[in-house]
């Protein structure tokens, strides 16, 4: 991979505000359901819809697979973010069918994170968690909140970007780039990283 191509390590997300426009907590109400199989779209108990912000889907597929992806939320509902992560279906890749020439399948979100910090408290103690248990240097760790009081990770070494009105591909390449800058590839004389 080269300068250009390169990903940290550990790519993490801030979950209310950041991945949807709502604040688990206090603006749905349990029990969550999903239509059959409608993507992208969970409802609650009053038919409060919860989705991601559009640009979500393709940003999750363009890095699946090439980066480990972790979310960090200090809600104080967990088990909602949880029960609504496991409904919300992420709509396949456009145009990209499976090694049987089928068109591709759905994927829940919750399975696009092999990590999750989800619990209230310091975003500091769902870093350290993830280092404890990837053992992936903070260095190499860039996190995407809608909350400035956040930044605090920075003291770590994670990279830290502040995302306003959602997470976009604009906000989120921007992030990539920022973490490049403080993180630049050493190449040999023959160009191989």
């Amino acid at each position: 991979m080269n300068g250009a191509d390169c990903l940290p390590s550990l790519i993490a997300f801030d979950i209310d505000y950041t991945l949807w426009d709502l604040w688990i907590d206090t603006h749905v109400q349990a029990p969550f359901r999903r239509t059959g199989n409608t993507l992208n779209q969970v409802l609650d108990r009053y038919n409060q819809e919860i989705a991601f912000y559009p640009d979500v889907s393709k940003i999750l597929h363009d890095i699946s697979g090439k980066t480990t992806l972790a979310l960090c939320s200090r809600t104080n509902a967990p088990d909602y973010a949880r029960d609504v992560l496991r409904l919300l279906l992420v709509p396949p890749p456009p145009n990209d069918p499976d090694a049987d020439g089928a068109p591709p399948e759905p994927k829940r979100a919750f399975d696009y994170f092999p990590q999750k910090e989800i619990y209230p408290g310091s975003k500091i103690n769902h870093f350290k968690a993830l280092h404890r248990k990837t053992g992936i240097p903070y260095s190499e760790m860039l996190f995407y909140d809608d909350e400035s009081r956040n930044k605090d990770v920075e003291s770590l070494g994670v990279t830290f970007v502040l995302v306003s009105s959602g997470l976009n591909s604009r906000s989120f390449w921007g992030g990539v780039e920022k973490w490049r800058k403080k993180n630049p590839v050493v190449t040999s004389s023959d160009g191989e990283v």
